[in-house]
């Protein structure tokens, strides 16, 4: 709740509080001068004992009880007066039978003032619209008082409703209060059984007393329980609806974690986005809840797409080439037409599919522009902007706020629809801090690359999606290399970033020898691997070769022998790739580490992009051997049987 927000609630209460006590002081000081009774006190009795037998109103944080009976009970036998205290002493009980310790102290008096006001307007009425003096209401005939009755029940509950709702649309918002709005009719029951009972009271008993609660009671007791269990089954299907609502939510949250994985970014952008663009839009003026809830989904969904197009061009440090681009600009229809399968209660689909759609009409998919695309894609645009430039990225540091805030004025017009940037500048110190606290909090359920606590499924796609943005960047490296050696070092540099190898060995085998040779060698002291000769289906990098397959965390003793205590630090891990070319292997590529290898260092994914590197470079083996590769004896054998093949 809002700063200012709290200041209206606050005053409106102590306006209640205030009127409400005047008129209970009135009440009393009435019932002094002129004492009703003792059947007024067992009639006080009755509504205090029936506080207890309260109702819980579903998703809402109040009650009904079977009280209400004897309070018109009481307005109608005794007047206003004694119906607004017996109305008073009834509110202060049901409202620590709830719970005492919730209650504060402007809860507890505005509970007992409230009623006291809406009872008194109902006796007011009643005995308003009657020359009936209160004694002589007891006897009266039923049709004389039937409908002055219900119009008192009418008014005790309208104004009642009033008072309530006025303080929930302050203290909760609107949607606690079309979720009050929702119970009326339950609420509006229980008032109209209240008064057919305090009519049953006046017209046919007597005098109040035990034997009438002998009367009253079964009827009473039955009322309740009917009406229980009635708001019990609302109450139910309300869970269930809350169920699937989550359900859904959670779904969606999934999704939305994929996304973000795969592009490399945190959950903490699309929470924050989400906080952004759904109070932005209420400050634009949109209150109708599905269009908050379709903006609100939008946020987490917009950039489904992106699951289409391939990590290198999602991640790529640089600018995009004109061809990588056209395919990024995919992704707006793409995620539009995926999450069309699913029957959004609400719009989410235009919100998508538009949400890179420029003020101008040059944007994309379809071009449109102004008030042509939708509301809510023009939120997202901006407040997407605005977070992801002062979000800290692999290729640039954050901005500040004032750097973005410049960025999106310059864009305003003809990129972003200048109302919205207006706005959203005007408002951010506003919306800001629970945005920020959005994120804060999806970044402690879904932590960053800085933590040791992500969870395992989002670390593999994260892992996935970076491995995969390297890789797709070797294969040209690799091709625009001029010299074995320079294809050697990128071949290692690339080894480095996607593995934990230190010295890196590029092996040939030579059908003659029936042996493998290191020709090429990059790393920490690497020369001293090149020439190294091992028999085929020997050692480590022997076996590769015999068995075309890899091998992970083997000792580099067993491949390297004494050559491995050479190397500062020891290399003590030893992980090995086959080497193809048309489909026969040529060779193995074999990656060093100095960790033990009893620690594993060389995990699936290591072994996986080692694995890549080697295809890659054995796709390439008639270009390494046009850059030099053939001058090594060994490779040119190696060249000249490969040609024999052909």
């Amino acid at each position: 709740m809002s700063a200012e927000n709290g200041t209206y609630r606050f005053a409106y209460i102590t306006a209640v509080v205030a009127l409400g006590g005047w008129v209970l002081y009135r009440a009393i000081l009435e019932l002094s001068a002129r004492p009703p009774g003792a059947a007024w006190l067992v009639l006080l009795a009755l509504a205090a004992l029936a506080s207890s037998f309260t109702v819980k109103l579903p998703s809402l944080p109040a009650q009904l009880s079977a009280s209400e009976a004897f309070v018109c009970s009481t307005v109608l036998l005794f007047g206003p007066a004694a119906g607004a205290v017996t109305v008073a002493v009834d509110a202060l009980v049901a409202t620590f039978w709830m719970d005492n310790r919730r209650n504060s102290l402007s809860r507890v008096l505005f509970n007992a003032t409230a009623p006291v006001i809406a009872v008194t307007a109902g006796g007011a009425v009643f005995f308003g619209t009657t020359s009936l003096e209160v004694a002589g209401v007891r006897g009266a005939e039923l049709s004389a008082i039937a409908w002055r009755a219900l119009l008192m029940c009418l008014t005790y509950f309208v104004c009642n409703a009033i008072l309530v709702a006025s303080v929930i649309a302050i203290h909760q918002g609107s949607v606690a209060l079309r979720q009050w709005r929702r119970n009326l009719g339950a609420m509006s029951l229980n008032y109209l059984v209240a008064g057919s009972i305090a009519l049953f009271v006046v017209s046919y008993i007597d005098q109040v007393n035990i034997a009438a609660l002998v009367i009253v009671g079964p009827v009473l007791l039955i009322s309740y329980a009917t009406f229980k269990t009635s708001i019990g089954r609302v109450e139910d299907a309300n869970r269930h609806v809350r169920h699937i609502g989550d359900l859904y939510l959670s779904t969606i949250e999934a999704l939305a974690m994929a996304v973000d994985a795969k592009d490399q970014i945190t959950h903490g952008h699309i929470r924050r986005v989400q906080v952004f663009a759904t109070q932005l839009a209420k400050r634009l003026g949109v209150n109708d809840e599905a269009q908050l809830r379709g903006i609100e989904t939008a946020a987490l969904l917009h950039d489904m797409g992106k699951l289409a197009i391939p990590e290198f061009i999602l991640n790529k440090p640089g600018k995009l080439t004109v061809t990588e681009f056209e395919k990024m600009k995919r992704h707006a229809d793409i995620g539009a037409d995926l999450l069309s399968s699913i029957s959004f209660p609400y719009p989410v689909i235009p919100i998508v599919r538009h949400h890179h759609e420029n003020w101008d009409g040059t944007g994309y998919p379809s071009r449109l522009a102004g008030h042509d695309i939708p509301l809510g894609a023009r939120i997202l645009s901006v407040v997407d902007c605005f977070d992801a430039l002062t979000s800290d990225r692999p290729y640039r540091p954050r901005m500040t706020d004032a750097e973005s805030f410049q960025i999106l004025r310059e864009r305003r017009g003809w990129m972003y629809d200048p109302l919205v940037v207006d706005t959203f500048i005007a408002v951010f110190p506003e919306i800001a801090p629970a945005a920020i606290r959005a994120g804060e909090q999806a970044r402690s359920l879904i932590p960053t690359f800085e933590t040791d606590k992500r969870p395992a499924a989002l670390e593999q796609i994260r892992t996935s999606a970076a491995q995969s943005t390297v890789l797709g960047e070797f294969g040209p490296a690799v091709k625009h290399t001029n010299s074995i050696g320079q294809a050697m070092e990128v071949t290692f540099q690339y080894v480095s970033m996607l593995t934990p190898g230190t010295v890196c060995g590029l092996f040939a085998f030579d059908p003659e020898t029936n042996s493998v040779t290191c020709v090429r060698s990059a790393g920490d002291n690497a020369r001293l691997l090149l020439g190294l000769e091992i028999p085929r289906g020997e050692r480590t990098t022997g076996w590769v070769v015999a068995h075309e397959a890899s091998m992970s965390n083997s000792p580099a003793a067993l491949d390297l022998e004494d050559l491995a205590r050479l190397f500062s630090p020891i290399l003590q891990t030893a992980l090995v790739a086959p080497l193809f070319h048309e489909g026969k292997t040529i060779g193995a590529l074999s990656v060093y580490a100095s960790a033990p290898a009893s620690t594993q260092p060389f995990s699936e994914d290591h072994q996986y992009a080692l694995e890549r590197i080697a295809a890659l470079l054995g796709e390439n083996i008639d270009l390494l051997s046009a850059l030099g590769i053939s001058a090594q004896p060994a490779l040119q054998r190696l060249a000249n049987h490969h040609n024999r093949l052909k």
